[in-house]
């Protein structure tokens, strides 16, 4: 089978194509030695069905991040049998850069110039024949997100992977070529693939090429002697690029046109004086995030039923209505409930929660029908269909906050966000780059760690990736709702939603506070320039949002159907079977062995010795979440039936209030340590699943302390938490401390004391 590789930068429609081509036939692995998505897919309406590969996303194929290394890596030892450079024609020149690069590897190319209605919109033309003749390789004009031009493309790029084709470089026109084209003739006579490609690289200093071929290495670094008074100073990969670009220039833009027409600004530019101003851009990000989380979480849509309330003595809409059905009634509670009209959001958990009492209640009769022993239907009905109901119950709900974070994502609005806030997490060592990866462990830490890679820092990829699960993500989701939910039903004036915003926020503070903490400690550096284009702003695809949902919902269900159903038998097993494989009462199980033993450690979160006998329970959901977030909720009900905890009557089951609240009843637990534990959920070691992801993203050696840094920073954080929220007066003292750690680490880092506090030399000698 013919195997087609989509290269391009980033935000240049590259995943939009590569949906559009493969459609259902997409699926995710990996990479050849390491634990990185690799997207792959099948085109069918060709002659014969063509592999496609959708490459990371890069502005060049020097090795600055492991993206650039894997995309470079593919192309000259896989040997695709096409290259499809995906170029974002409204960025022509910029996008045109890459293009020279692989232009210079003998491979077929072909030069799709994706988003062109946009250009068109914009009064602005492209020559594509003109573009096609310049560059030497098929120019195939194509929208991906309107699916215009893309059967062509295939078709081209299809007749293109017939021929052989020799790598060319828009250098040869430079000071560079002589250098350049000797080095090129002794690599050939040394039978090394792509010569131009890896003596061009020489040239640039390329620290793998100049590895791997030393001998070469030196002969460039001879011709650099002869050429140190240059406007470089040396600099010959700066030499190369600005060659670059002036070739693009003389040569290739004069197949854009531009419009003469064209005046004032665009509508994009009109937008981002609102969504990227440099006061008003991060409050109003703030204000979407809010929006986010109260359509998924929240009860009262837009906070109707508590307005009307305020404007009539507290009493709100009625919506109590009684059919004389229970289902009936069921149903209607899915859109209205005490708390108003539902959100979207709640909606989907109400529904979801509906079916799945339907399907447990044929599940219960069907056992009992069966007569079937009290230890299998216990096993079945509320070790297995318990736990996984739990589970399944919320990811509709999830699934609607991450097509939020999807339409975000694709509309360009992230990469605005990504701008506005570059100016603030510099100042506490981190780039605007490091938000996109961030923000996506909202959705998943999974897929958020991988895309660290995009980071050209290590130390900033490893800073990244450890807070990366602070930005609470779909898994964790459920325990936030859970607990909310149980203190606003305990709790009068209690909002649900609002407190879940605000423990997003916090996470979101913990990652910034972290990161800063680390800068000054073991990653000291300086911060990388951030550089990102700004796509224009679109709507998004329909089929590329079901795309990710559909990607997102097999993540889910088969982590379902496999982890959370071993853990849910495995927890059933443990709290209901002694030591000596014999079915005992809860309080001579080996959970409850093992629960006790441990529970001392989470004294200071407020969820250890205090709570008695019972108290061990929240430990062990806290140690089954260290496997899957979903666990936690799923335990509640577990260890809730196991200890004889009442749930209350209109729980569903699904939602964990109803099993909170029973826990809170039988083992007397505070709001203080519930809020504790949530936090100490947030911030600790993530699933296994996303733990490995980071493994394979750290630098061999350093993941150990990745660990250390998650479980010392959601205990000390958590004890802290229960500490202030229990002794308000508590909170002047950590305060004092955390000023002493800032100005040691402050006045340590200028060179003015050191660990005893004596005077040191300047940071200047220091350095020297």
């Amino acid at each position: 089978m013919l195997q087609f590789a989509l290269a391009g930068n980033p935000n240049s429609g590259k995943t939009t194509l590569f949906n559009a081509l493969t459609g259902s036939t997409a699926h995710v692995g990996n990479w050849p030695g390491v634990t990185v998505d690799k997207r792959e897919g099948v085109y069918k309406k060709l002659n014969s069905p063509v592999a496609v590969v959708d490459l990371p996303g890069i502005y060049s194929l020097s090795p600055y991040s492991p993206e650039e290394v894997i995309a470079r890596n593919f192309i000259l030892d896989e040997k695709p049998d096409c290259v499809i450079d995906v170029v974002d024609a409204t960025n022509l020149e910029r996008n045109l850069y890459l293009t020279t690069q692989l232009l210079e590897i003998d491979v077929p190319v072909v030069v799709a110039l994706n988003m062109i209605d946009a250009v068109k919109k914009s009064g602005d033309t492209i020559d594509a024949k003109k573009l096609e003749q310049a560059l030497g390789v098929p120019v195939v004009p194509i929208s991906a997100l309107k699916n215009e031009g893309i059967a062509q493309l295939m078709e081209r790029a299809y007749a293109a992977s017939a021929k052989k084709r020799q790598g060319a470089s828009v250098l040869s026109e430079s000071s560079l070529a002589h250098v350049i084209d000797d080095i090129r003739i002794a690599l050939k006579g040394k039978e090394v693939k792509d010569p131009l490609f890896h003596a061009v690289k020489l040239v640039e200093g390329d620290e793998i090429e100049v590895k791997n071929h030393p001998a070469e290495a030196k002969m460039a670094q001879e011709f650099k002697a002869q050429h140190k008074d240059d406007v470089f100073g040396g600099d010959f990969e700066a030499k190369a690029a600005d060659a670059r670009y002036k070739y693009i220039t003389a040569h290739f833009s004069s197949a854009l046109h531009r419009s003469a027409k064209k005046q004032g600004m665009s509508r994009s530019d009109k937008a981002d004086r609102v969504l990227t101003h440099r006061i008003w851009g991060i409050p109003i990000f703030i204000v979407i995030l809010f929006f986010m989380f109260h359509f998924t979480f929240g009860e009262d849509l837009f906070y109707l039923n508590t307005i009307v309330g305020w404007f009539n003595g507290g009493e709100g809409f009625c919506f109590d209505v009684a059919t004389g059905s229970d289902v009936l009634d069921a149903f209607v509670a899915v859109f209205f409930s005490s708390a108003g009209i539902s959100t979207p959001g709640a909606i989907l958990f109400n529904l979801t929660g509906f079916v799945t009492d339907q399907i447990g209640a044929l599940i219960e009769t069907g056992l009992d029908a069966a007569a079937v022993y009290p230890w299998a239907k216990g096993l079945l009905f509320d070790g297995i269909w318990g736990g996984v109901s739990s589970v399944i119950s919320f990811v509709p709900q999830i699934l609607f906050m991450f097509l939020i974070l999807s339409i975000l994502e694709d509309t360009g609005y992230m990469a605005r966000v990504a701008f506005i806030l570059d100016r603030a997490f510099r100042k506490f060592g981190l780039t605007g780059r490091a938000f996109i990866p961030m923000v996506m462990g909202f959705g998943c830490s999974v897929p958020a760690a991988i895309n660290t890679r995009t980071l050209s820092d290590d130390k900033e990829r490893i800073m990244t990736t450890r807070v990366i699960p602070f930005f609470t993500c779909g898994a964790k989701a459920p325990i936030l709702a859970a607990i909310c939910g149980a203190l606003a039903s305990a709790y009068t004036g209690v909002n649900a939603d609002l407190i879940v915003f605000l423990l997003y926020l916090f996470g979101m503070a913990m990652a910034v506070i972290m990161v800063a903490f680390m800068r000054q400690t073991s990653m000291r550096g300086e911060v990388a320039p951030f550089i990102m284009e700004l796509p224009a702003y679109h709507l998004p695809r329909f089929s590329n949002l079901m795309a990710h949902l559909w990607d997102k919902l097999k993540h889910y269900i088969k982590k379902a159907f496999t982890i959370i159903l071993a853990s849910c038998v495995v927890i059933w097993f443990l709290s209901n079977f002694s030591w000596s494989w014999q079915m005992v009462p809860m309080e001579e199980s080996i959970l409850y062995n093992i629960g006790s033993f441990v529970q001392w450690v989470c004294t200071p979160m407020g969820f250890g010795l205090q709570l008695g006998r019972f108290g061990w329970v929240f430990v062990v959901a806290a140690v089954t979440g260290l496997i899957a977030k979903e666990n936690v909720v799923s335990t509640f009900y577990i260890l809730a039936a196991a200890i004889g905890a009442v749930i209350p009557a209109w729980d569903d089951g699904e939602s964990g209030i109803g099993a909170v609240l029973a826990l809170m009843d039988a083992t007397g637990i505070t709001w203080q340590a519930l809020i504790a534990f949530t936090v100490f959920n947030m911030l600790t070691i993530p699933c296994f699943a996303a733990a490995a992801t980071v493994k394979a993203e750290t630098p061999k050696g350093k993941f150990k302390n990745t660990v250390g840094f998650w479980m010392l920073t959601s205990y000390v954080t958590a004890s802290l938490v229960y500490v202030v929220l229990s002794w308000w007066w508590t909170a002047f003292i950590v305060a004092a401390v955390l000023a002493l750690v800032i100005a040691y680490f402050a006045l340590r880092n200028r060179g003015k004391i050191n660990l005893f506090g004596k005077r040191k030399g300047t940071g200047a000698a220091l350095r020297q």
